[in-house]
């Protein structure tokens, strides 16, 4: 039998599947395929916004490599939610605190942190490399090689945009009302992941709230997949523009608190002039793991009767801490 262990950053669930278990690792079609089919709510089966591929690493170094399906089948080059659940995993397999992990785009560090409450255990992710040119999104027709607080008239009349790439694709808008955090970001986010000539790959919108000084609401309507609870690496570009384009609201020497629908993280933003990047520090919660017989996920096969599930009481103390925030 082979588990699929049913885990969440921040509410952003994701399914992870250790191929270094299989007899026979999928190809890259049957995880597409099983991507498409599992991520799929119904009556049985809670679905999820992707699957998290772990393999043996490709080099020396890294303890593992991570791979990210989305939910349409997809490929996202990160997924700082999912790598503090793919790290908790590797720590708890290989009995390390702290070792880096082989990403599409970088080998990136990892540690265990201090619990965020009570059975809330905790990961720092860094979440790199900080780039700002088009072409690592890419992006064009919009009269600028680089975007940080402009306006693009053919995007919105009213808002200004920063684009960051983590290394997936970002556009960032500082926004005052729920009409703009709802509406407006559910329009620009479905229309820029649709055919467009603007970002013909797609991008990953991000709509944020300042609450305070270090202190940043988000919401993410995610390439691939839609609206969602959270966005590991949405949360860490946004969270960059914030230091960048708002600096008097931002003591970089302090984490950043950045609410989301569902709970919340802490980034430290680290603009250094040859290496920027971001410190992810959130919850990875594992809620169950459901075993299949290695053939049926081959055969993307999920049906009632093929799986047994044994569930853990995580979500009760991950609600808890929501609940106190």
């Amino acid at each position: 039998m082979v588990d699929l262990i049913h885990v969440h950053g921040s509410h952003n669930h994701f399914y992870i599947l250790d191929q270094t278990t299989l007899q026979t690792p999928l190809t890259q079609d049957e995880l597409v395929a099983l991507a498409q089919r599992f991520c799929q709510k119904n009556d049985f089966w809670p679905g999820a916004d992707g699957v998290l591929v772990v393999d043996e690493p490709t080099h020396p170094g890294p303890l593992g490599k991570m791979t990210v399906i989305n939910a349409d089948g997809s490929i996202a080059s990160m997924c700082g939610n999912g790598l503090r659940t793919v790290a908790r995993y590797l720590s708890e397999k290989m009995g390390q605190k702290e070792f880096t992990v082989e990403t599409a785009e970088a080998d990136l560090r990892v540690s265990r942190a201090t619990d965020f409450a009570e059975g809330v255990p905790a990961f720092s992710v860094e979440i790199s490399p900080v780039l700002f040119n088009k072409e690592a999104f890419p992006f064009d027709h919009l009269g600028f090689d680089k975007i940080v607080n402009e306006k693009l008239p053919v995007i919105n009349d009213h808002l200004s945009f920063t684009t960051i790439a983590v290394p997936n694709p970002h556009l960032i808008s500082f926004v005052e009302n729920d009409q703009d955090l709802n509406e407006t970001l559910g329009e620009i986010g479905q229309r820029l992941n649709s055919e467009n000539p603007y970002f013909p790959d797609g991008v990953n919108v991000n709509f944020a709230k300042i609450l305070g000084p270090n202190k940043l609401f988000v919401r993410t309507f995610e390439r691939g997949v839609g609206f969602t609870n959270a966005c590991g690496t949405g949360m860490s570009a946004t969270s960059f523009a914030f230091a960048l384009i708002h600096p008097e609201q931002v003591n970089l020497k302090q984490p950043i608190s950045v609410y989301n629908p569902g709970g919340m993280v802490k980034t430290n933003v680290h603009p250094d002039a040859e290496h920027p990047w971001i410190e992810l520090i959130g919850n990875a919660t594992f809620l169950d793991k459901a075993s299949f017989d290695e053939s049926d996920l081959h055969q993307a096969k999920l049906e009632e009767s093929n799986f047994t599930t044994t569930k853990t009481d995580e979500e009760t103390a991950y609600q808890a801490f929501v609940e106190s925030l």
